[in-house]
């Protein structure tokens, strides 16, 4: 073959040479283009993430403030459907109110009343939390909570557990009553009542398929509402499950009979005492007698003159 004749053969072969790295140049630049959309729409993607888990963090944490820290756990943690549900468990129900509120509410602007409000519930859910207590609902001043349920350490603990609760719950209104009576120009002495009793209760979510409650139920509740309404001003009473439960590890006066609304028998009731202040009222209490000394301040003017009604009351009887 002259050379002549392979010119053009080497042309067209060239060109082919040429064409093939036009066709591959094409297709880098369009593998190019298309991996940039692609990192875009993964960018994209990835941010819509991020924004979807900030929103769902933050129902998430707002959620978290209107269930107990056990409750919002086992919502998160337990992968059974959330549906109407309960159980026979044996707890320790509280319920504690503010004595005096109603007037309270007549005395205090609301902007002052809310203030205080949302300070006193917050510190009592604070108290509550750091015992491990299931905080179940606020109703006003009232709080009502439990312990054995949804995480438990056995009744007689469970019981303890939240008598000590009560106890801190007490010494943190004494110890702050003031602060509050100054801060919010009301003139009396705030004290707290609590009721507690154990036993078996029905527990678990009540209502309706779209609106659940997580409470509990029974005679048990019934019992600590009422001690708490029969509890002196700055006491502790409590059931007599709950006095069996604790007696070894928690100081008790000899207990009393109690007349309860809503109740056809006599319940009998204790009340804790605190041996290690002066802070606290010392009680006395028999079936017929319920007599209560605050040493603190006491004068002996005020000694002499309740000696004087004992004594008085006394002669009369002979």
């Amino acid at each position: 073959m002259t050379e002549n004749e392979t010119v053009p053969d080497e042309l067209g072969q060239l060109k082919k040479e040429i064409g093939k790295l036009r066709l591959q140049a094409g297709l880098r630049k369009a593998l190019s283009a298309e991996l940039a959309k692609q990192k875009k729409i993964s960018e994209e993607a990835t941010k819509q993430a991020e924004e979807s888990a900030r929103i769902l963090e933050g129902l998430s944490k707002n959620l978290s403030r209107y269930v107990s820290p056990q409750v919002y756990k086992k919502l998160f943690d337990k992968k059974d459907k959330v549906e109407l549900s309960s159980q026979r468990k044996k707890l320790t129900v509280f319920f504690s109110d503010i004595v005096g509120f109603t007037q309270l509410t007549d005395e205090l602007e609301s902007e002052d009343l809310t203030d205080f409000l949302n300070d006193y519930l917050n510190n009592m859910a604070t108290i509550a939390v750091r015992h491990g207590a299931t905080i179940d609902k606020y109703i006003g001043d009232a709080v009502m909570i439990f312990f054995g349920d949804p995480e438990s350490n056995g009744p007689d603990l469970d019981a303890k557990k939240c008598v000590d609760m009560a106890l801190d719950m007490q010494r943190y209104v004494r110890e702050n009553a003031p602060t509050w009576a100054k801060r919010h120009s009301f003139d009396r002495v705030l004290e707290m009542r609590i009721g507690i009793s154990s036993g078996y209760c029905t527990v678990g979510n009540f209502g309706s398929e779209d609106r659940l409650d997580y409470t509990v139920l029974g005679g048990v509740v019934n019992l600590a509402a009422r001690l708490e309404s029969a509890a002196r001003p700055g006491s502790i009473l409590v059931s007599n499950e709950t006095y069996k439960l604790t007696q070894d590890v928690i100081h008790y006066d000899i207990g009393r009979s109690y007349n309860l609304k809503g109740l056809h028998n006599q319940v009998t009731a204790y009340e804790v005492q605190v041996l290690d202040t002066d802070e606290r009222p010392h009680a006395f209490s028999t079936d017929n007698v319920a007599l209560t000394i605050k040493t603190q301040h006491l004068s002996k003017e005020e000694l002499n003159l309740a000696i004087a009604f004992l004594q008085e009351k006394g002669s009369r009887l002979n």
